[in-house]
């Protein structure tokens, strides 16, 4: 069985560590109501403020550019007032349906939490359940497309970056 966590740490090269502070974790997810993924902590400790092969971003929660507090605050305000729902042609890409939701809410405990983002206006959300699994990743596309993915974020790193080498 693959180490998607050390794959990932693998493929992205010596760990730089600027910014480890159990701290900012603890505060943010407090305000947010739930624990990040572990792997996604570890991820962003080793090496955000990112932005890894020239389009995803990843924030911090210690560092003050690219703050990854402030980041899930003001993502999930546009998201709250956005018409995300226009997008959705099909149940399967209805982020709702693929994460069993009857409604679907950003920044809160039982919502998406944006994870990162993407210069093309993509989004990178943790989730609490998707396609039946518990926790996992889902991507909203720059064309507006939704994409529930029951995996790790170190496994769907892998797999993004796999993909654009």
């Amino acid at each position: 069985m693959t180490d998607y966590l050390q794959a990932v740490f693998a493929m992205l090269g010596p760990k730089e560590d600027r910014f480890f502070e159990p701290a900012a974790w603890l505060r943010l997810e407090k305000e947010i109501g739930r624990a990040l993924p572990a792997d996604y902590k570890q991820i962003v400790d080793a090496y955000a403020p990112v932005q890894i092969n020239e389009h995803l971003y990843l924030h911090h929660p210690a560092s003050e550019w690219f703050n990854l507090a402030e980041h899930v605050r003001s993502t999930s305000a546009s998201w709250t007032e956005s018409a995300w729902e226009s997008y959705v042609t099909e149940p399967e890409n209805d982020p709702r349906i693929f994460c069993n939701l009857p409604q679907l809410s950003f920044g809160t405990s039982e919502g998406l939490i944006p994870l990162a983002s993407t210069d093309q206006g993509g989004q990178v959300f943790a989730a609490t359940k998707v396609l039946g699994i518990s926790a996992g990743v889902v991507v909203q596309g720059s064309e507006g497309d939704w994409a529930g993915h029951a995996m790790t974020f170190a496994e769907w790193l892998c797999g993004t970056w796999s993909a654009k080498r």
